[in-house]
């Protein structure tokens, strides 16, 4: 799984578009938990 490291004080803002299988769902929604912020997940 790749790693994205974020460095920095400005907020986040965006989009990714994240290609993945069934195994890799568990680690997005523990992404969007930490985010605290809006997150739509699609498809």
């Amino acid at each position: 799984m790749s790693v994205l490291k974020i460095t920095g004080g400005r907020p986040l803002e965006g989009t990714i578009r994240v290609n993945g299988a069934k195994n890799s769902v568990l680690p997005i929604l523990a992404a969007t938990l930490v985010n605290g912020g809006i997150n739509v997940i699609d498809n």
